[in-house]
């Protein structure tokens, strides 16, 4: 223990001075920065009249901004070292070499001195695979210069908290199962916690690929799938850093909280945050223009649970069919769409007839509610060729109207309904733009019959796209993310925590979008539940194919009880009792009404307290922070977080289609408790 001590105080040391070096060169730049600001003040009506100085000078400063910032970043990075540089260590002897040599992995590079050979390697590097994928034994590792081959002559693993080591041991096996069983008995955290410390060989080989376009990981519940795939995107963002910038890719999420859940995996990566949003806020952004409001994923499964067939219409309007049918309706709408007419401007004319040609033979690829721009545009120029001299742009607003007029409608909201109403569904109502709300089932085939009828410019800023929770998003949505992203992604998700009653498989239709060269990755092991919880909910759904992390636990909890008052008071008991042992946990019911209709009773409970026991927050829909302590929350939107100890509420819902479902996500919530309590009718608001 004494050497690995000496050398952790010798890196410690390294690393502050390195940081007063940083200190020394970021003071000495805000002076340049000051000294910059002056000169140009003092001296800026004296500066040559086509502004050459001027333009040095601001390019000289913005030079000096980018390097003070470079250099907060990697004072940042340094601070954060000073906890834990380093948390483990491969001895490699290199084929040919009669010593090893000793190779220290922690959260990011380290050396004395920029160019300078590494007293700590980045868990991204190279040489780190052989920590993460090798035994004691012959091994390589893909270098810049080729494969280098040699032999792990022994493997070491640290625990380093406030810069003092707690453990170190030498271990034979990949990650030690010990060091990933004391990581996973931890409590929750409001925050998705980074895993390079225990990341697993099957893990490691996802995280360093890339070499496949489409990367699908199809990942049992707590597989680590969603961590895998951030730290994928953090090793892209260290390997590819020339062509890959954080503000390039973009994570679509399922909603706001998730999004805060794993805001921190990145930043204790070494990287920036990246772009994040729902696909349900972007199809609003994008029809904002044709309808007030669209409802949203949550607001089509409440349907659900209270009317089973409002199902049925979502599913007809998702299909492959009714996509069939749209395409039908779009080729249909070139001859009933349009009413062509002569054109004429100041002697200048053409006839219907000649539009008309225009518009079908010369502009034929241009989308029907866009083609028109092109035909005046093609017009504007002929007409400036001709007289020598440009439009006024009255006149070219007066030619606009005439061109646009040529259309019955260009309203997407009354050609959708128009549709609907053609191929026998309900039309959609006839009102002004401030009262037209659509249906969550309507949204995407309106936002997919735009795409077909206007033209749009693929988002080319966007280099690599995550898809998470792959397995709610129908073949529809997945054509549109198609026409809109042409870049990698990594696409993940669970088909057995899909929200309908038997499970999707988008590889069934994935390859007919994005092409056959996409590779498909199973994650079949579970580490987040214990044996006892994960044992409980793979018998809800039929699940066999699971490998489960040997971490036991507390058996699950079921009872019954009369009514929910009765279910509610043994919640608030457990929790009394169990006050300080966890860090989170949560009570899921099946609907927004009854997760209402618990807080109003913990928060009357809570009232009466003369100190509060715990702290209470309740989760919806609009919510953007996962908080500590209890969260009440629907089964739907508590999917993708995990909780020390989980409550589930479902009693009274054991018809519905959903149940099986709703059970299976509430279980594998669980990290070390789960209790299941039912009443014999739903919980009443």
């Amino acid at each position: 223990m004494s050497g690995i001590k000496e050398y952790l105080d010798f890196v410690l040391d390294k690393i502050e001075k390195r940081i007063e070096k940083i200190n020394s060169s970021l003071r000495e730049g805000e002076r340049e920065i000051e000294q910059m600001h002056e000169y140009y003040w003092e001296n800026y009506t004296e500066m040559d009249q086509y502004g050459y100085e001027n333009y040095d000078n601001q390019q000289a400063l913005l030079s000096q901004v980018n390097a003070n910032q470079e250099q907060r970043v990697l004072r940042h990075r340094f601070r954060r070292m000073l906890d834990s540089p380093f948390f483990g260590r491969v001895d490699f002897q290199y084929e040919g070499e009669d010593e090893s040599e000793s190779f220290y992995i922690g959260i990011g590079n380290f050396a004395e001195e920029a160019g300078k050979v590494p007293l700590i390697y980045d868990w991204r590097a190279p040489v780190s695979g052989l920590f993460y994928d090798y035994d004691k034994g012959p091994a390589s590792y893909q270098a810049p210069g080729g494969e280098m081959t040699g032999e792990v002559t022994s493997k070491w693993q640290y625990k380093i908290r406030k810069g003092k080591l707690v453990y170190a041991f030498e271990s034979d096996v990949k990650i030690d199962d010990e060091v990933l069983k004391e990581e996973l008995s931890t409590n929750g955290d409001v925050k998705l916690k980074n895993i390079i410390r225990t990341i697993q060989k099957e893990q490691n080989a996802i995280i360093r690929n890339t070499k496949d376009r489409i990367l699908v990981i199809q990942g049992v519940a707590g597989s680590g799938k969603t961590s895998v795939a951030l730290h994928r995107i953090a090793y892209l963002l260290y390997h590819e850093r020339d062509y890959l910038k954080s503000s390039n890719i973009l994570i679509l999420s399922p909603n706001s909280v998730f999004s805060d859940y794993i805001s921190r995996i990145l930043p204790e990566l070494g990287e920036e945050n990246i772009q994040e949003m729902s696909f349900d806020l972007f199809a609003y952004q994008e029809l904002r223009d044709t309808v007030c409001d669209c409802e949203e994923k949550y607001d089509q499964i409440e349907r659900y649970l209270h009317f089973v067939d409002a199902q049925d219409s979502y599913r007809e309007k998702q299909s492959e069919a009714f996509m069939e049918e749209l395409d039908e309706f779009v080729l249909g709408l070139e001859d009933s769409l349009m009413q062509f007419q002569d054109v004429e401007y100041k002697s200048f004319h053409k006839s219907a007839g000649q539009v008309l040609e225009m518009f079908y033979y010369k502009f034929p690829d241009i989308p029907l509610l866009s083609r028109m721009d092109a035909v005046m545009e093609y017009y504007v120029d002929e007409y400036e060729t001709m007289l020598g001299r440009d439009l006024s742009e009255d006149a070219a607003a007066e030619l606009a109207e005439k061109f646009q007029g040529m259309y019955k409608t260009k309203d997407l909201y009354e050609i959708y309904s128009q549709f609907l109403e053609e191929y026998g569904y309900q039309p959609l109502p006839q009102v002004p733009w401030e009262k037209r709300s659509l249906l969550y089932e309507d949204v995407y085939p309106l936002l997919y019959l735009k795409y077909q009828l206007c033209s749009y410019t693929p988002r080319s800023n966007i280099k690599h796209l995550v898809i998470d929770e792959m397995q709610d998003y129908s073949q529809m949505q997945y054509r549109i993310l198609e026409k809109l992203f042409r870049c990698k992604m990594t696409i993940l998700g669970d088909k057995a925590q899909t929200i309908e009653e038997t499970a999707q498989d988008v590889m069934r239709f994935l390859p007919g979008i994005f092409g056959k060269k996409i590779r498909k990755i199973e994650m079949r092991k579970s580490y987040r539940n214990t044996v006892e919880i994960a044992s409980f909910a793979n018998a809800l759904t039929g699940i066999r194919n699971m490998d489960l992390f040997m971490r036991h636990g507390k058996p699950v909890t079921e009872k019954k009880f009369q009514t929910e008052t009765e279910a509610l008071d043994a919640v608030w008991e457990e929790l009394r009792q169990s006050q300080g042992r966890y860090e989170t946990g949560a009570v899921l019911t099946m609907t927004e009404e009854e997760a209402l209709r618990v807080k109003r009773y913990f928060d009357q409970k809570l009232e009466e307290e003369a100190q509060k026991s715990f702290s209470c927050s309740y989760l919806d829909k609009e919510s953007r922070q996962f908080e500590k302590g209890l969260t009440i929350t629907t089964f739907y939107l508590a999917k993708g977080l995990e909780f020390d100890q989980v409550f589930a509420l479902c009693g009274g819902w054991e018809s519905h289609p959903l149940y099986a479902q709703a059970r299976y996500i509430m279980a594998t919530r669980a990290l070390h408790e789960l209790f299941f309590f039912y009443v014999d009718t739903h919980i009443q608001g």
